[in-house]
């Protein structure tokens, strides 16, 4: 992330959002030496230094940059699907100032050595801040525990098995108690292996029709199930990476009524799509967790809006052609999503379903104080990690001219509306 950038920047006659309050106000925000200086409506071209840069948002809106908990980049080993630079360029097109990614890479990030590889190649390539997450188990295989307190030493912003579930409750148990002892926050996958075994989307009418074997939703709500208990024992942070399912969401519930540390996220396409978006069998759509039926994914967002679910993901999974154009059952699971996050959280708006500020705090503020983040907010003193979008610029979906190196998008063709105009990452414009 190293270049230069102007000492100051003003964004002016801007519709400011604050997540974090929850309130908008026409004003501007400036910045100065990669921190917010000021914001409001007091700030205006009147009273900005003449030396400062100033752009003109003509009433778009700004607002912190978003934070995205869940993205696979395949370096190191899978640079065909997604290299730190090209996860960057999406990222920043998307109006995602910072990435969280997962530890299933050729190595697993499982080593103190791996987490500081990506933090340098992050300096040097990537132009939004990258975090890594480490690995709980050691080679992701769910047996034997990873060194949590090195790892997190090193820079391991959180600990997840990336696409592995944790099998054994005896290992999930150990992970959280030593997960509790560094302060560590745990994120983890659920899904009972064996209870979906070689299903390939939501078990119902619809897989039966298509003649596909189904995954019903208790494969994930058993093991959060499990997991919440684990966490009333040991009092370990947990994060449920992905929800998918009322049920999931109804174990959520109790949990965090009954006080424990406990938060959840749902990805962009599961609080947006459906299974029967899958349609003629689109592996573009055959996802981890599946796409549920319409009524499962109306009651998250419910529980998007309600606050229930904390934050947003793209859940941004690169695929190559070779693993997508299969027939569904034998197709990679994941989707891209880094770029187009944000445009398709703004449908939820559209539709009177969910305000868009608490569509931005979950995916900024929420996440920030998840993670421990300065980020995610319009406050002085704050990094200047920005964006300035219009939600009414309509675009259609093109994958040949979207950032990522692989081109599996779910939203092909899609007509959308919000576009981001300007990305700042530290003070610095990184898209525009």
């Amino acid at each position: 992330m190293a270049s230069s950038a102007p000492r100051s920047i003003a964004l002016l006659n801007a519709r400011l959002i604050d997540p974090v309050a929850g309130t908008e106000a026409v004003g501007g925000v400036v910045v100065v030496d990669g921190e917010i200086s000021a914001f409001g409506s007091a700030v205006t071209v009147a009273n900005v230094s003449s030396d400062a840069q100033i752009v003109d948002c003509g009433g778009d809106i700004v607002c912190p940059g978003l934070i995205d908990m869940r993205v696979f980049i395949g370096e190191p080993g899978a640079e065909y699907r997604e290299t730190l630079a090209t996860a960057s360029k999406a990222a920043a097109a998307g109006g995602v100032t910072t990435i969280v990614a997962t530890p299933d890479t050729t190595p697993p990030v499982d080593d103190p050595a791996v987490v500081d590889f990506l933090l340098r190649r992050a300096r040097d390539t990537s132009l939004v801040r990258v975090l890594p997450s480490a690995a709980m188990t050691k080679g992701l295989r769910g047996e034997e525990l990873a060194e949590i307190g090195l790892l997190k030493e090193a820079g391991a912003i959180a600990f997840t098995d990336g696409a592995h579930s944790i099998r054994s409750a005896k290992v999930m148990r150990r992970i959280l108690t030593y997960a509790r002892d560094f302060d560590a926050l745990v994120m983890h996958y659920a899904e009972d292996r064996d209870l979906a075994s070689s299903g390939v989307m939501n078990e119902g009418e619809f897989a039966s029709r298509l003649g596909l074997g189904g995954i019903p939703a208790e494969a994930e709500s058993i093991i959060i199930d499990r997991d919440l208990r684990l966490v009333a024992l040991t009092r370990g942070r947990y994060h449920a990476a992905l929800v998918s399912s009322k049920l999931s969401l109804e174990s959520i519930a109790r949990a965090k009524a009954a006080g424990l540390p406990v938060t959840c996220g749902a990805s962009i396409n599961h609080l947006t799509l459906n299974e029967n978006d899958i349609g003629d069998y689109r592996t573009f759509l055959k996802l981890a967790p599946p796409l549920r039926h319409e009524d499962e994914r109306q009651k998250l967002v419910e529980a998007l809006a309600s606050g229930l679910i904390d934050v947003i993901v793209s859940d941004h999974n690169p695929q190559d052609v070779e693993t997508k154009r299969l027939p569904f059952a034998e197709a990679e699971n994941g989707a891209i999503g880094l770029e187009t996050m944000l445009s398709v959280g703004m449908r939820l708006v559209r539709s009177g379903d969910v305000t868009l500020p608490r569509l931005l705090a979950a995916m900024s503020s929420r996440p920030a104080e998840i993670l421990g983040l300065p980020q995610g907010r319009l406050s002085v003193g704050a990094p200047a990690d920005l964006i300035r979008f219009d939600p009414d610029e309509p675009w259609v979906v093109d994958p040949r001219r979207l950032h990522s190196r692989s081109k599996n998008t779910p939203f092909d063709e899609a007509r959308l509306e919000g576009r981001v105009k300007l990305t700042m990452v530290a003070g610095r414009i990184v898209h525009e």
